[in-house]
């Protein structure tokens, strides 16, 4: 009985260990290339308003966080740096930054798409978003619902 009972827990840590490392890697070997530096560069000149992602958040850890520049325009969002690699992430725009996943409250954000790339991403604001009418921007991990980064633009 004591070899089974070694054999379940040490093959049940090593199938768990196995499941975290396939959720944390699995992104990161099918992420999406990041847009030219370049693009990124004359997009973020063009911008209306700007922002930073900053590792210093109170939501922010060694697994959830971003760095980096982030730029509006009425048609584009653009951001230049880096995010912690993770699956199925999403940016709001809210109103008021949020700071943390106790903070967040989807019914006063909008959802604008998916972020692919985590050196770098564009995304396109739909024709029925308006930036001006929010403030801040959000990196939300859909799957677990987590906090991942945000940064206030006006």
């Amino acid at each position: 009985m004591g070899k089974l009972l070694r054999h379940l827990i040490t093959h049940g840590l090593a199938l768990a260990l196995g499941f975290g490392l396939g959720v944390y890697f699995l992104p990161i070997l099918t992420a999406a290339p990041a847009p030219d530096g370049a693009k990124l560069a004359e997009m973020a000149a063009s911008a209306r308003f700007t922002g930073t992602f900053t590792r210093d958040l109170r939501g922010s850890d060694f697994l959830h966080w971003g760095e980096g520049t982030i730029s509006l325009s009425d048609t584009e969002i653009t951001h230049q740096g880096k995010l912690a690699p993770g699956p199925d992430y999403k940016l709001y725009l809210t109103k008021g930054l949020v700071d943390h996943e106790d903070g967040f409250n989807r019914n006063k954000a909008v959802q604008l798409g998916d972020i692919k790339s985590f050196s770098g991403f564009i995304l396109s604001v739909p024709k029925d978003v308006d930036i001006s009418k929010y403030d801040s921007v959000l990196v939300w991990c859909e799957s677990f619902g987590e906090f991942i980064t945000a940064a206030s633009y006006r």
